[in-house]
């Protein structure tokens, strides 16, 4: 068995729910939770609702006209994970509003590096946990996974999962319907929601024994380092 006791993963549910325990994303974030913390990883979980987390870039933003700004303590959690899974509802097929304010304060780290001169992100795998009752998992995913691949995140092979009811107003997930919670005997959400914990929890067990990533071309200082092209060389052009 491979032993995942070193890895550190954050779940961050950015439901518009006011009160954890209201979320129906989070009964699905805490099934891929489960996983992990069986396999002996260090799980945290963050409601961002709990935090008053203002949009914006900048690491924080009570220096640019913010009486509040608690990024800065959720940033240290985000930089000491390995693995990082954001959980978002879907309202008219996109992520939530909070989910939004998450990637640009995630975005406004990016200038960060690493001992190796790369993103901050490097070396770190990323994945993300969609619930609601219209379509959209799957747009809603390529958003996430795209944003955190660009940011320098490492995005495994099915690094989704979600959850649906019925087009139009209904069921949200873990709602009691017959007796049942809806969702929860979904053979295809669990099938996939169970893939990608263990797919997260590989890749970081992969990157994190490896070191991360060669610096080899891909740290921020290559192109200062004589890494340019020079188009003005014959041998070149040919």
């Amino acid at each position: 068995m491979t032993d995942f006791s070193d890895l550190r993963a954050l779940y961050v549910n950015t439901s518009l729910k006011k009160e954890t325990g209201e979320s129906h994303t989070r009964l699905l974030m805490a099934a891929s939770q489960a996983i992990m913390e069986k396999q002996g990883v260090t799980v945290e979980h963050v409601h961002m609702l709990d935090h008053q987390v203002p949009p914006g870039v900048f690491p924080d933003m009570t220096e640019h006209g913010w009486a509040r700004d608690d990024w800065p303590a959720l940033w240290e959690k985000v930089k000491a994970a390995d693995i990082l899974v954001i959980g978002t509802p879907l309202w008219l097929g996109e992520e939530s509003s909070v989910c939004r304010v998450l990637i640009e304060r995630l975005y406004g780290m990016s200038g960060e590096l690493n001992g190796k001169g790369q993103s901050i992100y490097y070396g770190k795998a990323g994945g993300c946990v969609v619930t609601g009752n219209e379509d959209g998992v799957k747009h809603a995913a390529m958003t996430l996974c795209y944003a955190l691949s660009h940011l320098g995140y490492t995005i495994p092979p099915q690094a989704d999962c979600g959850w649906i009811g019925e087009a139009g107003p209904g069921p949200s997930y873990g709602d009691e319907v017959e007796g049942a919670p809806a969702g929860f005997d979904n053979e295809f959400t669990q099938r996939n929601t169970t893939i990608m914990t263990w797919n997260l929890m590989h890749l970081a067990r992969m990157l994190k024994g490896a070191g991360g990533y060669p610096s080899e071309g891909n740290d921020r200082r290559a192109w200062q380092a004589g890494c340019r092209f020079d188009y003005e060389n014959p041998d070149y052009r040919a």
